[in-house]
């Protein structure tokens, strides 16, 4: 990948001084590329580009965003890195979260169909004849791509095949390889509840089935699903199912 970077970067620099063959060739490239002046303000975005993020036009970045007065980027603490491919370094900055929130919100893009995107993010001069910068490019390519189901499905797995084991926020977040925080958002709005909530859910379920059992005592139910029939573990059955664990065996079984 380090070599094919380097590759695109240097087809580019061959284009010096002919402006409108090196946009025509950016304008086709396959991957998103953004073209700053050397302000900061952009000049160009790419097919690939506006297809990435659902962007109406071209219109609505060109001339319009300044990537040194975008909150994200100041964010990142990384403007003084940024500014040096403004003065003739290629930088590199790996594996980015794409802010989509934000990009949905000033764009007014309301199809996004994936929840996170990270991306390696090379910067590079693009020098005129006579060795000064004329543009500067930034190539995007994904490294990351989660659509939400997939990571979604993953967790309910872990979960339903660790349900004897006490519950793990961060460990559940690690197998769908998704931060605590963007994950337990991410869970409930494709399932309604929090992975507590499914993991409670299911664990009761267990109990349920194992109630049937009338050889086994409700406090035998309760141990063998790794739970203490305590006043804490008695009262979450009930609070889920609406009646106690004696009272759901009398009723069904």
């Amino acid at each position: 990948m380090n070599d094919e970077k380097n590759s695109i970067i240097e087809s580019f620099r061959t284009m010096a001084g002919k402006d409108e063959l090196l946009f025509r060739v950016i304008e086709c490239f396959p991957y998103p590329i953004q073209v700053y002046d050397t302000d900061g303000t952009s000049v160009l975005v790419n097919k690939a580009m506006l297809e990435e993020y659902h962007a109406v036009s071209a219109d609505m970045i060109v001339g319009k965003y300044n990537v040194f007065k975008d909150p994200d980027v100041i964010s990142t603490g990384q403007i003084d890195v940024l500014r040096r491919a403004f003065r003739g370094e290629t930088v590199f900055f790996p594996d980015v979260r794409v802010p989509l929130e934000e990009i949905s919100r000033r764009y007014g893009i309301s199809d996004f169909d994936v929840e996170a995107v990270y991306q390696d993010i090379t910067v590079f001069p693009i020098f005129d004849d006579r060795d000064q910068v004329m543009y500067v490019a930034a190539l995007l390519i994904n490294r990351r791509i989660y659509r939400g189901k997939n990571e979604i499905e993953k967790a309910k797995e872990y979960l339903e095949n660790h349900w004897l084991d006490k519950f793990d926020l961060s460990e559940t977040a690690r197998v769908a390889c998704l931060s605590k925080a963007h994950f337990s958002k991410l869970f409930k709005k494709h399932t309604g509840m929090t992975p507590l909530d499914y993991y409670t859910n299911y664990k009761i379920g267990k109990i349920k089935e194992m109630l049937a059992d009338t050889n086994l005592s409700i406090t035998q139910v309760f141990a063998a699903c790794n739970m203490d029939y305590s006043g804490n573990a008695a009262r979450s059955f009930k609070n889920k199912v609406g009646v106690t664990a004696s009272e759901y065996r009398k009723k069904y079984f």
